[in-house]
């Protein structure tokens, strides 16, 4: 089953984007019973609650329904990025600038595949990473996954959205 998760998401985030949400990631898993897996915040920055999620599966299962751009049953999945969420488009480098966060490239740089490191934003196609030894520039084309890390500076961040409740 080959399906396009960009073609997906030119499906979805008109919607979501219009519901005051903002998509992060969109994944197909498994193979015999396939998965959907669709991960999406908040625009205003305010903490995802089970409604959100529950409006977001609502309005993406009638879009996937009319559209049905994958054959075959799947599961729909709906969640939050989390506090330690996925690094994906290229503008997150720089609104998480300042935080800690590991990045894997497909390709050694410098010698190496995986760093560890503050986030200092970008600059044109390459992101900037300040790690122990100094300021690195590593290119975003070759990511092949990157993610915040868990600390008291991100916790605190974390605190200071407020949730919403309905």
């Amino acid at each position: 089953m080959s399906i396009d998760t960009n073609e997906i998401a030119r499906i979805v985030e008109p919607s979501l984007e219009a519901m005051g949400y903002r998509v992060v990631r969109i994944a197909l898993t498994g193979v015999q019973r396939a998965t959907l897996q669709i991960m999406a915040e908040r625009r205003d920055e305010a903490a995802m609650t089970v409604e959100d999620c529950a409006d977001i599966s609502r309005s993406v299962s009638a879009l996937l329904d009319v559209a049905d751009p994958i054959a075959g049953a799947y599961t729909l999945e709906v969640s939050s990025p989390g506090i330690d969420r996925p690094l994906v488009r290229p503008e997150d480098y720089d609104r998480f600038a300042g935080f800690e966060a590991r990045i894997e490239l497909s390709e050694p740089h410098g010698g190496r595949k995986r760093f560890r490191g503050r986030l200092l934003g970008r600059v044109d196609d390459q992101i900037r990473l300040s790690d122990e030894t100094g300021e690195i520039r590593l290119p975003i084309a070759a990511v092949t996954r990157a993610k915040l890390v868990l600390t008291d500076d991100l916790l605190a961040l974390a605190q200071r959205k407020p949730a919403q409740t309905h």
